[in-house]
């Protein structure tokens, strides 16, 4: 398997449906329903996910596609597939702040290997090579060509004090009480997977999630930051966060920079 190729289907992948969601979140108004689980459902997220769903099918027939739209992709497990949320952060999206991506991964033996977060609005796009390093691409974001990049990599300096990214949606009082075990310089909120983005960046020090999250939620930000020189380790033992589990439900975790020393009880 070529990752270096397949780093960019997945870009370009995740530009093209990004500009599919913009064109709808850009509507003075669209239609908003709500999936079994309670979770918002916008046209946004099945015309991407129909998009991303056809191109890995016609680049890839062979890997299996597991994505958060398609309910019947979430019964099987193999040990190498795709995992893609074609529009992380709906409730980001519908309350126009910005903080929505686009999710796609490669993901192999339980490890994420490639994987691409755009933030169409944002104008941030980042992904990893599949060869240990992470990269962010500066716009404009053409689809068949890479642009301006850099390679990314987390806080390099201990500190002290650190810098926390937390969910705006979801953040909960079992979070603000593991976020006080440290001494905070600042508490930065994002979206989606924006958050392990900004680890790789070293824009931050420390995400914490104590609450649900899907695979499909985490593994490509999780790539990404794995090749800036980062991780995400489960809360209760803190070893690393594996994919593939019993309907791709993710424990508790943390994400973090390497310099970090976590806190446990």
């Amino acid at each position: 398997m070529n990752l270096e190729k397949m780093t960019l289907v997945f870009r370009q992948l995740a530009i093209e449906a990004g500009e599919k969601i913009l064109k709808i979140y850009n509507e003075d108004d669209f239609l908003i329903s709500i999936k079994e689980d309670k979770s918002p459902l916008t046209l946004a997220d099945k015309m991407a996910d129909a998009h991303i769903s056809k191109g890995l099918a016609l680049a890839y027939p062979e890997v299996q596609l597991i994505s958060e739209e398609q309910e019947s992709s979430h019964q099987s497990y193999q040990n190498e597939f795709f995992i893609v949320d074609p529009l992380d952060g709906t409730k980001e999206f519908i309350n126009r702040n910005g903080d929505f991506t686009v999710n796609i991964a490669y993901v192999k033996n339980g490890k994420p290997i490639v994987g691409v977060v755009y933030a169409p609005d944002k104008e941030r796009l980042f992904y990893s090579n599949g060869l240990g390093a992470s990269f962010e691409e500066k716009g404009p974001f053409l689809h068949d060509d890479l642009g301006n990049k850099k390679q990314i990599f987390t806080r390099a300096e201990v500190r002290t004090e650190l810098s926390i990214v937390a969910s705006k949606s979801h953040r909960n009082k079992e979070t603000e009480n593991y976020i006080k075990n440290y001494c905070v310089r600042d508490i930065k909120s994002a979206g989606s997977s924006l958050k392990f983005c900004l680890i790789a960046t070293g824009e931050a020090d420390l995400y914490p999630r104590l609450g649900r999250t899907m695979e499909w939620d985490t593994a490509a930000g999780h790539a990404v930051l794995l090749g800036a020189g980062g991780m995400v380790v489960r809360l209760e033992d803190h070893k690393e966060l594996t994919y593939g589990k019993s309907l791709y439900e993710n424990p508790f975790f943390i994400a973090h920079a390497p310099n970090v020393d976590l806190w446990r009880d």
